[in-house]
């Protein structure tokens, strides 16, 4: 089983707040349980995100872990026409790759046209993980090649690894590789208390850690494998 540990570096919770909390404060804790835990993650990270923040961008690929591409401004793509999508490629891109080689490309709410995949092929990506199997339409959604593209599902929505451990493990034992598992910074943070919906809030903070940590340590027990998504790729 190859596991892949995803991070989109964003806003907090959008479309509610406006604020950069996680990016801040949650950052620096999925940081150092990675570390612990001995494991190099994919951090899809917005342009808006690594202007604002240079300093936690830079923190992120010191410690090792793959820098990816989350768009530019997080607006969603299927908004967009093609002339702006590519825009929003071409910023984000030119801000990331002045920390390191991009390769990588996740969608703003996994919400990518199809269409637009050319204009990833255009700018250098290698990898796209747009696609949500916990979407309806996505449930069967299996790795494949698109014009020139490995593209990579994510597999469960990441509220979902933040259940009670007993329905977590049911749930992890019948998800088929490769897992991919997506988490954002103000996860974790305490959040239960933000107006925001109850299952972005629910069990946030220490317990969006520990479920994370339990995650790893399931599949650890089975004898999986850890990639980045440059590494899944290749």
């Amino acid at each position: 089983m190859q596991i892949l540990i995803t991070v989109d570096m964003e806003q907090d919770c959008p479309p509610y707040l406006s604020t950069f909390g996680g990016v801040l404060d949650g950052t620096p804790r999925v940081l150092a349980l990675l570390a612990r835990l001995g494991i190099k993650g994919t951090f899809f990270t917005t342009g808006d995100v690594a202007r604002r923040f240079p300093q936690v961008v830079r923190s992120i690929v010191d410690a090792g872990h793959e820098l990816g591409c989350h768009g530019d401004s997080h607006k969603r793509f299927s908004l967009m026409a093609q002339d702006e999508a590519e825009r929003e490629v071409r910023d984000a891109s030119a801000t990331l790759r002045a920390f390191g080689d991009v390769v990588s490309f996740r969608a703003p709410n996994l919400d990518f046209p199809e269409p637009f995949l050319p204009i990833l092929a255009a700018h250098g990506y290698r990898v796209d993980s747009s696609i949500g199997r916990h979407k309806p339409g996505s449930f069967f959604a299996e790795p494949s090649r698109v014009h020139g593209l490995s593209r990579i599902p994510a597999s469960v929505a990441p509220s979902w690894l933040r259940i009670p451990a007993a329905l977590r493990a049911a749930l992890l034992g019948q998800l088929r590789g490769p897992a991919v598992f997506f988490f954002h910074p103000w996860e974790f943070v305490d959040a239960t208390g933000w107006p925001i919906p109850i299952d972005c809030r629910y069990r946030t903070g220490q317990p969006a850690l520990d479920s994370l940590a339990a995650t790893v340590e399931f599949f650890r027990q089975r004898g999986a494998s850890f990639h980045t998504m440059r590494e899944l790729a290749a």
